[in-house]
């Protein structure tokens, strides 16, 4: 189960990132057996600016190319999994520019980046992985023999600076606690801080309603705690903000009144959404008697009861 959560997380986030550099599709089919990739991504014809705000990752979604996140390293045979789905993927393209009188050349063939934790010494020999020799990509990321168009990112190897921070989130233990407090660090005004806050928030809220966690899911949750505590935080910040506008035109004590009530209808909007899907109208029904209660006690239910318990003790009916 964290396992999926985890996966869900990696296509939300890798999405979120490259949307404005092109075209992402996550969880593409590709034939003749279906098999899906992770995450297909196509560039757009003009460079986006923000490509140069991704770092690494923006390097490596330069050209077509299909990303696999692992939440563990990858054993042999899931490497060799993805390889198979790349080269389903390299002959669909191929058979499609066929049928258009087209062609496709080597270069424009995608690479696949397969995104791991770790990768050990065995699994890079095994595979003929080596670093880059003309210094055109930073320590970490292993390229396999040139037509094999693969590559394997080992995150925790990453030179922790700016560049690499958008790839170290999806890292272990220390390597994800550092850059989660990066993430916290970035400027509000930064392009992808709110958007990356809130889904990192909404893994914590996965991760805390997962059954069974183990000693690893654990060490997540307080990895992400202060991102989803930013979260929070800046959720409420914002509702004051727009409260505080909406209200001062009627006097500065109803404009704060305003601004705290906006805050905390977003944060319960946000947290019913991420356990809910959506936010229909029996819900958002409810949620002017949800707020009467203290925000750490309406946290707890809100992360703990089902739907149904929710519109029971807070009233809007039952669908």
């Amino acid at each position: 189960m964290t396992r999926q959560l985890h996966d869900q997380f990696a296509k939300e986030y890798l999405e979120e990132l490259l949307a404005p550099l092109g075209q992402v599709e996550t969880s593409r089919d590709v034939s003749p057996e279906i098999r899906q990739v992770d995450v297909w991504f196509v560039p757009t014809a003009s460079p986006s600016t923000e490509a140069q705000l991704l770092g690494l990752l923006g390097q490596m979604a330069s050209s077509a190319c299909s990303f696999e996140p692992f939440r563990n390293q990858p054993k042999p045979v899931d490497v060799r999994n993805c390889l198979l789905k790349l080269y389903s993927l390299h002959g669909e393209l191929l058979r499609k520019a066929r049928r258009e009188n087209d062609s496709v050349s080597e270069a424009e063939l995608p690479i696949l980046w397969i995104l791991s934790p770790t990768c050990s010494a065995n699994l890079l020999n095994g595979f003929g992985a080596k670093l880059d020799s003309s210094g055109n990509w930073v320590k970490g990321v292993y390229f396999l023999p040139e037509y094999q168009k693969t590559a394997l990112v080992a995150i925790n190897q990453l030179p922790k600076t700016e560049a690499t921070l958008w790839l170290r989130i999806m890292g272990r233990r220390e390597t994800q606690k550092q850059a989660v407090r990066e993430i916290e660090a970035l400027p509000s005004n930064h392009p992808f801080r709110k958007n990356i806050l809130e889904i990192v928030g909404k893994w914590y809220i996965n991760l805390q309603m997962s059954q069974n966690l183990d000693e690893e899911d654990r060490e997540v949750l307080m990895n992400l705690s202060p991102a989803y505590l930013k979260w929070r935080e800046d959720t409420l910040l914002e509702g004051l903000q727009q409260g505080l506008q909406q209200g001062l035109q009627q006097g500065l004590q109803q404009g704060l009144q305003q601004g705290l009530q906006q805050g905390q209808i977003q944060m319960v909007e946000n947290l019913l959404r991420v356990r809910f899907g959506a936010l229909d109208e029996v819900l958002a029904g409810a949620i002017p008697s949800m707020l009467r209660l203290p925000s750490e006690e309406l946290i707890r239910l809100l992360l703990t009861l089902s739907r149904e318990e929710l519109l029971e003790r807070f009233g809007g009916g039952s669908n």
